[in-house]
């Protein structure tokens, strides 16, 4: 678990934050952060009396959240029910366990297909002369379904 020491948020000298900070403390562009705050995942972001938003600690610790999430290669829906979810202290793990072992599953899988993939395309390497000639079986194969 890291601490908002090591994790930079110590450098800020006063809370909230606009977005800019909030985007360099998070690791997250504005633009993204804007798009994660329009789909509803940090809840009411505060605005001043100009229209500016301005971020919370906790807000800033829900944006790490979501990146280290997509860091991992979730998806947006499964990272709105995680963030839900770690809001929620009365969740069960379960609830949590499902996300992540859906996630695992399709990992494995979408791993299989690109292992197949890298299997095809080394037999078709190797069987490719690499030389002047016109004649490709890479070119063949992705003729012929």
């Amino acid at each position: 678990m890291t601490s908002d020491t090591e994790a930079g948020l110590d450098t800020v000298d006063s809370w909230p934050v606009n977005i800019g900070t909030a985007a360099r403390l998070s690791g997250i562009s504005p633009k993204m952060l804007r798009h994660y705050e329009s789909l509803g995942l940090l809840g009411e972001v505060s605005r001043t009396d100009s229209n500016y938003r301005q971020y919370s600690l906790p807000d800033v610790h829900t944006l790490r959240f979501i990146r280290r999430a997509r860091d991992m290669g979730f998806g947006l829906d499964a990272i709105t029910e995680l963030v839900g979810l770690w809001h929620n202290r009365r969740r069960s793990s379960a609830s949590v366990k499902r996300i992540a072992q859906k996630h695992h599953d399709d990992l494995g899988q979408r791993i299989e297909a690109l292992q197949a993939m890298q299997r095809s395309l080394h037999t078709l390497l190797c069987h490719c002369p690499g030389n002047d000639r016109p004649d490709c079986p890479i070119l063949d194969d992705l003729a012929h379904p």
